[in-house]
């Protein structure tokens, strides 16, 4: 058995993040609508005792050109919450990861929707907390500009106080339902919120019991100063990304020597960096299909997926030429940094960049079951992750690749688990149970 054990999300965005993953020969193109094949594709995962499914989520279609939305995937998916609560009761053990905005949502009814997957599925809900950096999201929601960057930080930490507060309105013990006395809940074991903040007010409480697991977990992915910021001090799992160990490993120790600063245990808080896994009977053959996956990557695609990354408008710079120096922009920080760095350190063209933002141009394991775990076990044992989240490069067959092949090989080396270690997500995930701040 490893000193370590490796914990294993499931990126579903919501089968892939792969731009031509629909393409692919053996792939199912309509599987991201399609709840046949999602119910498959969780219970697949479970067989595999990964952690979670993780379903990320867009509040519009892509803000791309027609030409290249015409291309994606993403334009039609279900909502998180009711596909995930449709997959609570088709699961028994995986962890239900859904992302919900604390930009264009109300923390109520967050916190209501969190509570009640988390009692549907018996203690599995995980709440990845976004920002949203989509700034056409704002077009539709009433607003005819995206609010501010940090800004956007400085709500979503007082929107996870809130919704955290409804999630303990009530004590473990506040349903007596005594029947014989006619009183089904003790009011002084009831708390009233009464928040009034910077940008929220709120009164409570929440119209549900306390959640099966106190609190569902607390997920973030945000990798700026102040995404970084923000997961310290509120989140249990961060979805990182990174290109590279030591890239990962300066991230890991930052984000873990906060953490001690706020008196909080690293143990405490699991950073799962994304990763796309090609597998292959050999090196040459993972390399084919990673090779013809991203052949498969539309020129139209790829310039629009640079230009999401990048936070503006590519469609006009030279092809051939060098990417030309990048404005601030007011998306996603990290994501913008990840690209220019790239472009940078490689000496790349913009032809060349787009290519790699249309095919994922972030971390990825090409190769045997055994190279793959060797890579993984690397990354775990020199502190520069607490496991992956796992992105497939198709489905049904690259998820169906990685179980099959990969994870018995992380159980022979005692990296990974053979069954799972409780019932309820912070179970599996080694993470205590937060008490309730209201009542003892």
């Amino acid at each position: 058995m490893a000193s370590r054990q490796l914990h294993l999300g499931a990126f579903m965005r919501p089968v892939s993040i792969h731009t031509a993953w629909w393409r692919y020969p053996t792939a199912y193109p309509d599987a991201n609508f399609n709840f046949q094949h999602l119910k498959d594709f969780a219970q697949t995962l479970e067989r595999g005792k990964f952690d979670a499914f993780f379903m990320a989520d867009h509040l519009a279609v892509l803000n791309m050109p027609i030409q290249a939305l015409k291309r994606s995937a993403t334009v039609t998916s279900f909502e998180p919450f009711t596909l995930l609560s449709a997959l609570a009761v088709t699961t028994e053990r995986i962890g239900l990861v859904a992302t919900a905005s604390t930009t264009f949502d109300s923390p109520y009814h967050i916190a209501r929707r969190f509570a009640s997957l988390d009692h549907i599925s018996g203690g599995r809900a995980g709440w990845n907390i976004v920002t949203t950096s989509n700034p056409d999201a704002a077009l539709n929601f009433g607003l005819d500009d995206h609010m501010e960057h940090d800004e956007r930080y400085r709500r979503a930490r007082e929107f996870y106080d809130v919704v955290t507060g409804l999630w303990d309105s009530f004590a473990e013990d506040a349903f007596v339902r005594d029947v014989e006395a006619g009183i089904y809940f003790n009011p002084e074991r009831m708390h009233v919120l009464d928040h009034k903040g910077e940008y929220l007010k709120v009164r409570g409480p929440l119209n549900i019991a306390r959640p099966i697991q106190g609190w569902p977990v607390i997920v973030q992915a945000g990798a700026s100063e102040a995404g970084r910021q923000l997961a310290v001090e509120t989140a249990e799992v961060i979805f990182a990304s990174g290109n590279s160990l030591p890239e990962a490993q300066r991230f890991y120790s930052d984000v873990k020597g906060r953490l001690k600063t706020l008196g909080r245990s690293p143990d405490h808080l699991k950073i799962l960096p994304g990763v796309l896994v090609v597998v292959g009977d050999t090196v040459e053959e993972a390399k084919r299909k990673r090779a013809l996956l991203d052949s498969l990557v539309h020129p139209d695609s790829g310039l629009a997926s640079l230009s999401i990354a990048l936070g503006c408008d590519a469609s006009g710079f030279d092809l051939d030429g060098p990417l030309p120096e990048i404005p601030e922009t007011n998306a996603s920080k990290s994501g913008r940094e990840r690209f220019v760095s790239l472009a940078r350190r490689d000496n790349l063209t913009v032809r060349q960049l787009a290519q790699i933002a249309g095919a994922f141009g972030g971390l990825s394991f090409v190769g045997t079951p055994s190279t793959i775990a060797d890579e993984m076990e690397k990354w775990l044992l020199s502190d520069g992750c607490d496991g992956f989240n796992v992105m497939f490069p198709t489905v049904p067959q690259g998820l169906d690749d990685f179980v099959d092949k990969v994870v018995p090989e992380l159980q022979r080396r005692g990296l990974f688990r053979r069954k799972y270690e409780g019932k309820t997500l912070r179970e599996n995930l080694g993470l205590p149970r937060p008490e309730n701040r209201f009542f003892g």
